[in-house]
């Protein structure tokens, strides 16, 4: 694996001052008629004018000289490098990527779609250029993987609370998918900045069955979490009721007392009380 280096380099002023001295010695020497020196000249002129390059900021430069890596220039401004090299700019900006929809099936075999936005810039402009082919494709590819990787670890939904899912842990999600995609990119030369799910859904052929399910889940979820908090109330009541000795309660009353505390807590309508005021002829 190549890595990179810095590739020979001086200031591009100081090399347009000797490339404009060179051609005004060329015409000199030309109207001297001394055409020897005045091609010499001309030659000089136009090799170091050849290595004359401009970078951008936030943009390296990868010089090739004879198929060979020279190194790479992150110098901005105006340089002069090695005469006649083929030099290709490698972008350092950061950039986003935001990935097709994928249809892939949870780790419970749901279908789901799935999507994702990578923000990442390449760090290493030799291995960016010469590790991989087209590097762009190449973090393409890569990150459609990756999301498919980690989308089958996780369930879509859970009602239990048991378990990281797709939808719930958002976060921890996004720190998994961060850290393989760096894993997978790293021999380009590129540094994953952040990876977001920008969308999560069930496939179409299965929303509508889905949603029902997730219905039907959370109503058992909360009808459970309410029949536990109102079994508590009446305990504490019952319990309450009995140590401060407001009424004296036997086994039938107890009974009668809890079925009227639970059906007044867990009903889902407000309960309307029917008031005992006794016989005329008691």
């Amino acid at each position: 694996m190549i890595q990179e280096k810095k590739a020979w380099m001086m200031n591009g002023f100081i090399g347009i001052l000797f490339v404009a001295l060179l051609l005004a010695g060329t015409v000199f020497s030309f109207i001297q008629q001394q055409f020897l020196l005045g091609g010499i000249c001309l030659i000089l002129a136009v090799t170091l004018g050849s290595g004359i390059t401009l970078v951008q900021p936030n943009q390296s430069i990868v010089v090739i000289f004879l198929g060979k890596y020279m190194g790479t220039i992150r110098r901005e401004g105006i340089v002069v490098t090695i005469p006649f090299s083929v030099r290709r700019t490698i972008s350092l900006r950061v950039r986003n990527f935001n990935s097709n929809r994928l249809k892939v099936n949870d780790v419970n075999g749901n279908p789901i779609e799935i999507a994702a936005v990578i923000v990442f810039k390449v760090v290493d402009a030799a291995k960016a250029v010469f590790d991989v082919d087209k590097y762009e494709q190449f973090v393409e590819i890569q990150s459609e993987t990756a999301i498919r990787a980690v989308a089958t670890k996780y369930p879509y939904d859970t009602f239990e609370n048991v378990e990281l899912t797709l939808r719930g842990n958002a976060e921890e999600v996004s720190n998994e998918l961060t850290e393989e995609l760096q894993d997978r990119l790293k021999v380009a030369g590129v540094e994953v900045i952040e990876a977001r799910l920008t969308h999560l859904a069930y496939s179409t052929e299965i929303a509508q069955a889905m949603l029902q399910r997730q219905q039907a889940s959370a109503i058992i979820s909360a009808r459970k979490q309410i029949v536990d908090g109102a079994v508590g109330m009446v305990q504490d009541a019952i319990e309450r009721i009995e140590k401060e000795g407001i009424v004296d309660l036997d086994d039938e009353r107890r009974v009668a007392m809890i079925n009227n505390l639970l059906v007044a807590i867990v009903s889902d309508h407000g309960t309307q009380p029917v008031i005992n005021t006794g016989s005329l002829y008691q």
